[in-house]
């Protein structure tokens, strides 16, 4: 049995400001993303991008993962509340991001981004999408940190109590989706990515991959005690999320189709 060790959620005093451990985790994040970002560009040719290019997409990326993740936590989540307290929409240092509002705000930002440098927008998906596994790694730690979205209940060994939430045993689901949607789809990603491959394909490997790894770990994460689970006994997460799986078939599918046809 393992107990939380109930981390300070501030990480830097600065006098009157402070600097939470959960925004230095995105800050981590979009540093890590832009550092392989520029090595990607240095290793794979076929790219054609330039380091400009790099940091004006990740640009983009980060204000489509803050309004994006903002906006999708507020209409998926609690609509109801916040067209009642609509001031408290801006309020970010309370809490209350979604990841599939966040991969909503980044689709339309590399839209706009692919319009503005003249690029397909799947190619803009395709080079952003291994980059984002380093968010999703780092953010599931931040959550880890503040010890919030504990899992639900279990007797494994590795179960651990959340004094915040209660004194029972919980999955450390936070620590699952670091590991699933960072580490694992991250690495899969990369080692994709080192070969050229049909347009859109790498976007797809990432709907399919993170949809999947989020639904199953969905299973052992606690649902929104204001949501519970929803039809079927599925949680908002796994609902959101079988969409990017269907997508990601599809658009695979069709990459590759389009490849054989070219060829």
């Amino acid at each position: 049995m393992l107990v939380h060790p109930n981390f300070d959620p501030v990480a830097i005093h600065l006098g009157p400001l402070t600097v939470r451990w959960y925004g230095l985790m995105y800050l981590f994040g979009f540093l890590a993303g832009s550092y392989a970002g520029r090595w990607r560009i240095n290793t794979q040719p076929w790219l054609k991008w330039s380091v400009e290019e790099v940091d004006q997409l990740l640009t983009y990326v980060v204000f489509g993962v803050i309004v994006g993740g903002r906006l999708g936590y507020v209409l998926f989540y609690k609509p109801e509340y916040y067209f009642s307290h609509p001031l408290e929409i801006v309020a970010l240092w309370k809490g209350g991001m979604s990841f599939h509002g966040g991969f909503l705000g980044v689709t339309v930002a590399s839209s706009l981004f692919a319009r503005r440098s003249q690029r397909r927008w799947l190619d803009i998906t395709d080079f952003v999408a291994p980059l984002v596994t380093f968010g999703l790694g780092f953010g599931r730690l931040g959550n880890f940190i503040n010890g919030e979205l504990p899992g639900r209940p279990t007797s494994l060994p590795w179960g651990m109590i959340f004094p915040n939430t209660d004194l029972i045993a919980r999955h450390p689901s936070q620590l699952y989706e670091a590991l699933l949607e960072g580490l694992v789809l991250g690495t899969f990603l990369f080692l994709a990515s080192r070969k050229q491959r049909p347009t859109g394909v790498l976007s797809a490997y990432f709907l399919m991959g993170y949809g999947s790894f989020r639904f199953l770990v969905e299973f052992t994460r606690e649902p929104d005690n204001f949501l519970g689970l929803l039809d079927l006994g599925l949680s908002m997460g796994q609902w959101l999320s079988l969409p990017m799986i269907i997508a990601g078939l599809i658009l695979w599918r069709s990459s590759l189709k389009s490849a054989m046809i070219i060829k």
